[in-house]
């Protein structure tokens, strides 16, 4: 099935499983055949940063490509039902969006930690905070008018204590004006506090003399606040229409001397903080940006449970993982793209030229029925072919890869005022991504970028794959008009910006900003804070001072009392060498300790590569963190000290 969002609901175009390769979804464009290259009269493309590409981007392939699945489509005859979902309310919207962003507990009937939450609002920006009352008053008002009385706190309960500071009690009945006047001068009152949490100095703005030029995109400082201040800076005038930000403009990554966290480098219950967080800064980011975020809600609807085509992917990686355990990616896709690397990149049109719809269709069932079996013959299947497979994969997919629930924010990404943003806002998007979504996508766009690497021959530039792919990856509003409406064909142009993006600045996508993994070292360290207050607690009552005292014994370090300072201790459980006691200086980086420790080799030690291992900070204010090469491990013990430091694959 494909979605289309309307203005009043969600239109679902499913087909019945009866005949063909069974289940598989079809999208719906509300352009025809005839109209499909033609640019409507009067057509705008004035959206700022994304549309400046325009001059240098063909829209040729796009509506080609357009054109080659409206084919693959029309040799179909599976039955299509359209599903009308209804739209929920914008309360509901809402109340979902606290619940994904980790804020359920606000709700009284929630039987979770209401003070984790509380310790979660404490570390969030202004810009965050703001955007967290939004939806709280949404949601309190929507309740008011159906007369529910879930007990949600006021919004200045949330954020600041009862009495203001001259212990005044806060009167609910309150004018708005004034608690908005109270409310600014609360966050200038909590900037100290963000600049505690970003590292900065005291005696400045976190947004003032930023070492960063306009081609470096800063992970240190929150986005929606880099956003808010150029916003409000008469300076920021000049980029209303890009400013120095333009096509052509090489935005890269400055060093983290803490070291970059990618996407994977941490635990699963730091991820899930760093989810929370990214989906407040994104809505932070919209909100100050004028642009909508709303999270589309997925229909429930009849799914294939086995196969190869029209099968979530979750299903499909449970069916891989019996046959390869640990497997994250769909082996079919995988082979696809095998497929097609195996006849050569150089092949000119690559992606572009269709294979013939009718071999496509009898390839695809034959693989529905011989690829787990091992019996399918791919001498048979030509490149073009292959080609055509992988993208039918991506587009019969009962949700879309870039998900439901995010898809209109990838598209709204084009109606940000600058590039940067754009970027910024795509990172978030990555980052909200489920983990197969997420893996899969990754794995795409590292393939598009090794077909572009071979452009002198295969004449398939980075906009060229951008126009090919974008009609796979996007779908489309509309309701299935005759003609090419001004909206749409911004959209098309709009979405392979969009898709551009994603390939040209894929490791940029795959980086945790700073700025939430220093939240949640804020929140770690809040949350030991309260544990250890607990565990107090309980010694005093239950009288476990023996239990307790042997706890702790269990979660000191080896040796600790023996490192003197300026000196880490380093465990390497799977090495010959186990443990080692390293000065730290200036220069010292996480890959010097790696290359130490591979150097200590004996008798019977396992033949591990650099590629195979990294070095670990594990506890303190954080859960656990792989390292990359380059970090300084002084300035990264100076801001945990009290971490652990492991050698380990990712395997282990």
């Amino acid at each position: 099935m494909s979605w289309l969002s309307g203005s009043r609901g969600v239109v679902l175009t499913a087909y019945h499983p009866s005949g063909g390769t069974g289940g598989r979804r079809s999208g719906q464009y509300t352009m025809n055949h005839d109209d499909s290259r033609r640019i409507p009269d009067g057509a705008s493309f004035d959206r700022s940063g994304s549309q400046d590409s325009l001059d240098a981007m063909s829209l040729d392939d796009f509506w080609k490509e357009v054109e080659n699945i409206h084919e693959t489509r029309g040799n179909n005859h599976e039955e299509r039902q359209a599903i009308v979902v209804k739209e929920p309310d914008e309360g509901e919207l809402e109340e979902e969006w606290l619940k994904e962003a980790g804020l359920s507990n606000l709700f009284a009937e929630s039987t979770g930690d209401s003070q984790e939450s509380m310790v979660f609002l404490s570390t969030l920006t202004r810009t965050q905070k703001a955007a967290v009352e939004k939806r709280v008053e949404t949601v309190t008002q929507t309740l008011r008018k159906k007369n529910k009385h879930h007990q949600i706190p006021d919004v200045r309960d949330i954020f600041r204590p009862q009495s203001d500071p001259k212990g005044k009690v806060c009167d609910r009945s309150e004018p708005s004006a004034v608690r908005t006047t109270e409310s600014k001068n609360e966050m200038q009152d909590e900037t100290k506090d963000l600049k505690f949490s970003l590292g900065t100095n005291e005696q400045k703005s976190p947004l003032e003399d930023m070492p960063f030029s306009e081609t470096d995109i800063n992970l240190e400082i929150p986005f929606a606040e880099q956003a808010a201040n150029l916003k409000d800076n008469s300076v920021g005038k000049m980029y209303k229409d890009g400013g120095g930000d333009t096509l052509h403009t090489n935005f890269r990554l400055p060093k983290d001397k803490t070291g970059t966290t990618k996407i994977g480098d941490l635990a699963p219950q730091d991820m899930k903080k760093v989810y929370s967080l990214a989906l407040i800064e994104l809505t932070a980011l919209y909100d100050v940006l004028g642009t909508e975020f709303k999270q589309q809600k997925a229909a429930k609807i009849k799914t294939k449970d086995c196969g190869l085509f029209g099968v979530p992917l979750s299903v499909l990686l449970e069916q891989d993982q019996k046959k390869v355990p640990g497997t994250k990616i769909p082996l079919i896709f995988q082979k696809l793209i095998s497929q097609i690397e195996e006849a050569t990149l150089e092949t000119e049109g690559l992606l572009r030229i269709p294979g013939v719809a009718t071999r496509v269709k009898s390839l695809c069932q034959e693989l529905e029925a011989k690829f787990y079996e091992g019996t399918f013959n791919w001498e048979n299947v030509k490149q073009h072919d292959a080609a055509s497979l992988l993208k039918l994969f991506i587009r019969e997919l009962p949700q879309p890869l870039l998900t439901v629930e995010y898809l209109k924010a990838f598209q709204d990404v084009q109606n940000l005022p600058r590039k940067k943003q754009q970027l910024q806002a795509l990172n978030l998007l990555v980052i909200l991504l489920p983990e197969a979504n997420r893996d899969t996508l990754k794995v795409l766009l590292e393939f598009l970028q090794r077909v572009i690497d071979h452009r002198e021959k295969n004449k398939m530039t980075l906009n060229n794959v951008a126009m090919v792919m974008a009609p796979n990856l996007f779908t489309f509003q509309g309701l299935g008009s005759k003609t090419i409406e001004q909206s749409e064909f911004a959209m098309a142009a709009g979405t392979a910006n969009v898709m551009r993006f994603m390939i040209q600045y894929q490791k940029l996508l795959w980086t945790i900003p700073k700025f939430i993994v220093n939240q949640v070292r804020k929140q770690n360290t809040e949350n030991q804070k309260k544990e250890k207050k607990d565990k107090a607690m309980k010694k005093l009552l239950k009288k476990m001072a023996y239990d307790r005292e042997k706890h702790e014994k269990q979660d000191k370090t080896p040796n600790d009392a023996d490192v003197p300072q300026g000196v880490i201790r380093v465990q390497a459980p799977h090495l010959s060498k186990v443990s080692m006691a390293i000065q730290l200086t200036e220069d010292l980086k996480a890959s010097d300790i790696v290359a130490r420790f591979l150097s200590e080799k004996s008798g019977n030690v396992q033949t591990l590569k650099k590629e195979e291992v990294f070095l670990y900070e594990i506890g303190g204010n954080i859960g656990e963190r792989c390292l990359d090469d380059d970090t300084y491990m002084k300035d990264l013990y100076q801001l945990n000290p009290n971490a652990e430091w492991v050698i380990k694959s990712k395997q282990s």
